[in-house]
């Protein structure tokens, strides 16, 4: 779907070009399948929306507060998809439970595709319990709920039956044979997951965790329901398994592998992190890494934490066939953090390698 804008930027394209372009951003492994969830390449920064057990499993702080910022496509969309976010966590009852704790967050996520022609709103709340078990391992539990919102303006929307192929352009004065029933969808969505971490010295942490995603399969659509069932979002589950390693007085590693899946959509993202301690207690670090989502892009990442403020910028490097039209060029993303300590808490043990 195009529209006005992106026409006027695929005007000197051929029909086949034009819909060359569709096919693959809407077909293509993993990026745009029907109904999939809004995705991060720095999932690692997006701890709430990767899995709800992540609320307040924070090994080296007492909370955390962050931001992220996705931009895609810029150069073949006259206005490119946005993805927003922002959450907060925090662990409370640490000193009120044996051996555990509580963990409360939130998150918002706003997503614009194109000129606006379809924004996605959705507010979420976390709760999460994390139990030590000894003193290297560590089980956490978790949920949200949380209310979701699609809503669509009708008059940037072309349609197929819209396109003339001797002209090469959508004509909005031929009437279009789709029928919406509404241009706003709103519904309650629900998580769940699990989380494991490993800490058996100060320079080996090991992290794995499993979720499901709308568990409680919720209708998302704007045409009127009927028997096929059709409209309910299909559940989507997520596996991750990370480390943090220090090689190094100066050098932790950090490799990781993430799968999800969701309807017939599969998506596997490997690769590493490296900080590099710049001063005397790591209080300036320097971040690079990489990344490979199968058969779709390759992602480079540079950032820095200064203190207790971390901020990375990575870039999709367009890999598969839709490289022909972007160059390569495929999505800019941002992330900051911030983390710290209770005041009357700055001495904890922190749970995984430290400079």
């Amino acid at each position: 779907m195009l529209n006005n804008t992106s026409i006027q930027h695929f005007k000197r394209a051929t029909p086949t070009t034009v819909w060359g372009i569709l096919l693959i951003l809407f077909f293509s492994p993993f990026t745009f399948i029907q109904a999939q969830d809004l995705h991060f390449s720095q999932f690692f920064n997006s701890p709430l929306t990767t899995n709800p057990a992540n609320t307040g499993f924070i090994p080296d702080a007492d909370y955390r507060m962050g931001a992220h910022y996705r931009n895609q496509y810029s150069n073949i969309m006259a206005v490119p998809y946005k993805t927003m976010s922002i959450f907060g966590d925090a662990q409370v009852f640490r000193n009120r439970l044996e051996n555990g704790w509580l963990g409360l967050g939130g998150v918002i996520l706003s997503d614009v595709a194109g000129s606006g022609s379809l924004r996605s709103t959705k507010v979420y709340g976390s709760v999460a319990y994390h139990q030590m078990l000894g003193e290297s391992s560590l089980l956490s539990a978790g949920f949200n709920l949380g209310w979701a919102n699609k809503r669509i303006d009708r008059s940037n929307l072309k349609f197929p039956d819209q396109f003339d192929e001797n002209l090469g352009f959508f004509d909005t004065r031929v009437p279009t044979t789709v029928m919406l029933a509404n241009t706003s969808i709103s519904y309650f969505d629900m998580q769940v997951g699990m989380n494991y971490a490993y800490f058996p010295t100060e320079d080996v942490y090991i992290n794995a965790g499993y979720s499901v995603h709308h568990v409680n399969k919720p209708k998302e659509s704007f045409f009127k329901d009927n028997a096929t069932g059709s409209g309910v979002v299909p559940m989507r589950q997520i596996g991750f398994i990370n480390a943090l390693l220090k090689v190094d007085p100066r050098v932790i590693i950090n490799p990781n592998i993430y799968y999800t899946t969701q309807a017939k959509a599969t998506e596997l993202l490997v690769g590493l992190n490296m900080n590099y301690n710049l001063g005397d207690a790591g209080e300036t670090q320097l971040i690079a890494g990489a990344y490979y989502r199968g058969k779709d892009a390759v992602i480079p990442m540079l950032g820095f934490e200064l203190s207790t403020v971390r901020f990375t910028f990575s870039y999709d490097a367009t890999v598969s066939a839709l490289k022909n039209f972007n160059n390569s060029r495929g999505a800019l993303e941002f992330s900051l953090i911030k983390k710290g300590f209770y005041a009357d808490n700055a001495d904890r043990q922190s749970l995984c390698p430290k400079f």
